[in-house]
């Protein structure tokens, strides 16, 4: 998969998502991460990206020009790359937009290439937006100086979807927000620590046993710290009797 990150701070950002398993990826070639200076498009001779809006207001806005100026360098390249026309999805990171999931991230991992826009100062003149953007997304109702972080933490989400990513391939099968779960509590080595021991079942070596355990821990873990997530959890009858047992 190619990821092509449209920003002012390209360092940042490749510095970032050059380490740990992204980095390890991107070395192996199951990914790309092309961070791409919007700067470069400016039409002036400082390289400025910024103006006053029209109407008066705070602070200083993106210009449209050199937005797409590096929106349009990056779409060529990706047709030529590939000899296919349309567009490419392209993600502008906004706190106007939808909250980003796991299943968002499910979903932009079906794509070759992704494209994701990182927002300063007080965001990006409207005209642009319409003309590029196709997804609207944000990472949670905060404010952040820029959209690079938010950018990062999306290439890091998706990557782990990737085949080949993770050592374990099936470790992003059971991980948080499975099923709309929390993951279950996990133990390793000494089977004693500060007289906290490890949960037996766990030792007992009966998988089925150990399976269910985990399950009925998700569920309980979900409903003390993300009773939210109950309503969208793909719960069985197994799972219904189990919670129906804890009113008794």
């Amino acid at each position: 998969m190619h990821f092509h990150i449209l920003t002012l701070f390209p360092e940042m950002v490749l510095n970032g998502l050059g380490t740990s398993i992204t980095g390890r990826a991107m070395a192996n070639n199951l990914l790309s991460v092309e961070a791409v200076n919007i700067r470069d498009y400016a039409n002036n001779k400082h390289n400025r990206v910024d103006d006053y809006p029209y109407g008066g207001g705070a602070g200083m806005l993106m210009q449209a020009e050199p937005v797409y100026g590096a929106y349009r360098a990056v779409e060529d390249s990706i047709q030529e790359r590939t000899g296919k026309e349309g567009r490419t999805r392209v993600v502008y990171l906004s706190p106007q937009g939808g909250t980003f999931s796991q299943s968002m991230a499910e979903e932009f991992a079906k794509e070759e290439d992704l494209i994701l826009l990182c927002g300063h100062y007080e965001g990006i003149d409207e005209r642009v937006l319409e003309e590029i953007v196709t997804d609207y997304v944000s990472i949670g109702d905060y404010v952040l100086t820029g959209g690079e972080l938010p950018a990062m933490v999306i290439v890091d989400a998706v990557s782990r979807l990737i085949p080949g990513v993770l050592h374990n391939d099936t470790s992003a099968e059971f991980e948080s927000f499975q099923d709309n779960l929390l993951e279950y509590p996990q133990y390793t080595r000494p089977a004693s620590f500060m007289e906290r021991e490890v949960p037996p079942i766990l030792l007992s070596g009966n998988h089925p046993k150990v399976e269910e355990w985990r399950r009925q821990q998700s569920i309980l873990r979900t409903m003390e710290r993300r009773p939210d997530l109950m309503e969208k959890a793909e719960l069985t009858k197994q799972d219904i009797k189990f919670i129906k047992s804890l009113d008794k």
